[in-house]
């Protein structure tokens, strides 16, 4: 048999000539535009025949009879049994010019053609989205009653189909493929689209929650899924099997799953935490759609809007189809399918498949330079408190990256080993600068952001790294006020000194980036800290308010929630000396993730979920603190005592062990 498909080179395309060229004596003609004439190769590779069996047609689906050369019709007239027509725009987020063009001019064009070479069976790979948002079951001997199909993609998939009912002359049948995910053995798949814009959303939850923590999803209609072997196998069988003229068949999951059963199966894939409570979409049912045109015609509204489908990557069309009101009846093909051993697979049996392709090969951020060497590479980094610690274990860092890395701190000759440490780690052609500062005095922060302007121009990071902790419990500070005074000075006002000092620059330039080391104190409320919460807590209000001031003028702000790290800065409180504390290169890392991924937060997992309990179950959640408070004793300074050696519990030991990070 001989066949000739246009899209061949397309996802589902490409696959289904391959499938055909199984059949033996099998000879595919495929359309394909004269300058991509260089994959005719890698084709028949991927097809793996002899050019004698797999034939390219120059043409283009815009021109009329597709603008095959008039001594090519003639060779193709008559020799033709089966033509497939799948070339199409799938892409909802495409412009409505494009996709008519494609999907109804295209379409015209291919059935012109196909009756110019007397082609033996028309079959027009069409789409569900030719129903359009059709209330209630749409049946396969259905297509006039399609409805709410004001949508570009929906408008041209219906109209390029009536195309093929009403125009062509050729016996001719019409598939209607399901949102058509990867391969179901092997999770291949060629773009975002459908179903796989919501992968971002799960990929960033498992970031931050753990696997075993509840979450919220989104319920909505049902939308329905079919891998591409599936459509290719189905397409292949009824094609040669049932070729009564005036038949179509839905190539859907006899089921289908609602929006929420979707990213529960997807989440569970992906080992992100389950869904376990949902909140309707339909819901907003009652809201009259002239109310919600208005609403989203606001511009704060149209930001946000933008802003969070921007982030996550999902096209702003998405939110349109969530509450998605068709089901698809498909006994036609259910019973042309029959005995043949062809079946929908279930989307939670391959649906690990289609995260780990995805995972691997089309996730956005695996195209965007995430090195530290491709985000601060000859760009000005400061780093305060970097001459011992994390600061310094971050500045070694940037410096190795190519960053012109400025560290400060207020003993001159500490500055100076500490830039020896970080050239022996980064190379001699490393770019360090030392200037003394004393971030806590006022005079002293004025003159060195004068410094950094005039010499450097400022700068395009700030690392406030720069802080000091007290360990003592409120009831042994009655005496010690100053203790809160002087934790103040430095955590709070000596960031924002320098801070706002380098913010004008930042905003003329429209680019900076502010990392503030706040700590997992402040989410998890660490009795024994209350001055040190207290300054990081004021911090981190400040810094959630200048980000929403500046999120238009090019400067971003980043916190990190330190978890407990082991440095000169904990070497007093002997009792952490037996407590699994993170390294400073651990630490260093989670500032390197500040810098290249510029999140708002940056906060362990832990942190994050005591966090929760705080705001779920205050008052348990304050026992629960309490309980540690009294478990860990005071630091022997604390108490005022010199010599002694505080000793931990059993439980105690435990206790830092499950809990690593935690201030205790």
């Amino acid at each position: 048999m001989q066949y000739f498909v246009t899209g061949a080179t397309g996802f589902i395309g490409k696959r289904l000539v391959k499938k055909l060229l199984e059949r033996k004596g099998a000879v595919v003609h495929f359309l394909i535009r004269q300058e991509s004439e260089g994959k005719v190769a890698g084709l028949r590779e991927f097809w793996g025949v002899s050019a004698a069996r797999v034939k390219p047609v120059f043409g283009d689906l815009t021109s009329k009879k597709l603008g095959v050369a008039a001594d090519v019709v003639k060779q193709l007239k008559g020799q033709i049994d089966h033509f497939y027509h799948l070339a199409a725009v799938y892409d909802l987020s495409a412009d409505a010019e494009s996709q008519v063009a494609v999907n109804i001019d295209g379409t015209r064009n291919t059935v012109d053609f196909a009756k110019a070479i007397d082609a033996g069976h028309f079959h027009h790979v069409s789409s569900i989205a030719a129903a359009g948002l059709y209330e209630g079951v749409f049946r396969e001997d259905m297509f006039e009653e399609a409805e709410n199909t004001d949508h570009p993609y929906f408008m041209t998939k219906h109209e390029s189909e009536k195309l093929v009912r009403k125009e062509n002359k050729l016996p001719w049948t019409v598939y209607r493929p399901a949102m058509v995910v990867g391969d179901s053995k092997t999770g291949e798949m060629d773009k975002i689209d459908g179903p796989y814009y919501f992968f971002k959303l799960i990929q960033r939850m498992r970031q931050i929650l753990p696997p075993w923590m509840p979450s919220v999803g989104l319920e909505g209609g049902r939308i329905n899924i079919v891998p591409v072997d599936f459509v290719v196998n189905a397409l292949d069988h009824i094609s040669h099997h049932h070729r009564t003229s005036g038949k179509c068949f839905h190539l859907v999951d006899p089921e289908g799953y609602r929006v929420g059963d979707v990213l529960d199966i997807l989440s569970k894939a992906a080992h992100a935490p389950k869904m376990n409570l949902f909140i309707n979409a339909a819901l907003l049912g009652f809201i009259p759609k002239s109310v919600k045109k208005g609403l989203m015609a606001l511009a704060p509204v149209r930001r946000v809007r933008a802003a969070v489908m921007k982030d996550l990557g999902v096209p702003e069309d998405m939110l349109t189809f969530i509450n998605f009101p068709t089901r698809y009846d498909c006994r036609e093909t259910t019973a042309a399918l029959k005995g043949s051993g062809i079946d929908c697979p279930k989307l939670p049996d391959y649906a690990w498949r289609l995260w780990d392709y995805w995972e691997r090969h089309l996730d956005p951020s695996l195209s965007i330079d995430r090195s530290l060497r491709g985000t601060v590479a000859g760009k000005v980094v400061l780093v305060t408190g970097g001459s011992s610690g994390i600061g310094l274990a971050a500045a070694a860092k940037f410096a190795q990256a190519g960053a012109i890395t400025i560290i400060c701190a207020r003993d001159a000759e500490k500055l100076a080993e500490a830039k020896k440490e970080i050239l022996a780690e980064a190379g001699k052609d490393a770019i360090v600068l030392t200037y003394s500062a004393d971030i806590a005095n006022e005079q002293s922060c004025k003159e060195l952001v004068a410094k950094l302007e005039a010499e450097h121009g400022g700068v395009d990071v700030l690392i406030n790294n720069a802080g000091r902790s007290i360990r003592r419990a409120i009831e042994a500070s009655y005496d010690r006020f100053h203790d809160y005074e002087r934790t103040m000075q430095l955590n709070y006002f000596g960031s924002l000194r320098i801070t706002m000092g380098l913010l004008p620059g930042m905003v003329a330039k429209k680019k900076g980036h502010v990392v503030n080391i706040s700590s997992i104190s402040v989410l998890v409320n660490a009795p024994r800290f209350s001055a040190y919460v207290a300054s990081k807590g004021a911090l981190d209000a400040w810094t959630r308010c200048a980000a929403s001031e500046f999120a238009d003028q090019g400067v971003t702000f980043t916190t990190v929630n330190m978890p407990l790290v082991r440095t000169p800065m904990t070497a007093p409180t002997k009792i952490y000396d037996s407590m699994p504390l993170l390294s400073t290169d651990e630490a260093s890392d989670l500032i390197v993730k500040a810098v290249v991924e510029k999140p708002v937060q940056v906060a362990t997992r832990l942190g994050i979920s005591v966090g929760l309990l705080h705001g779920i179950a205050p008052r348990i959640t304050q026992i629960l603190m309490n309980t540690t408070f009294r478990m860990f004793p005071d630091s022997a300074a604390a108490k005022g005592e010199k010599g002694a050696k505080a000793t931990l519990s059993p439980e105690a030991i435990a206790m830092s062990e499950m809990m690593r990070g935690i201030h205790f």
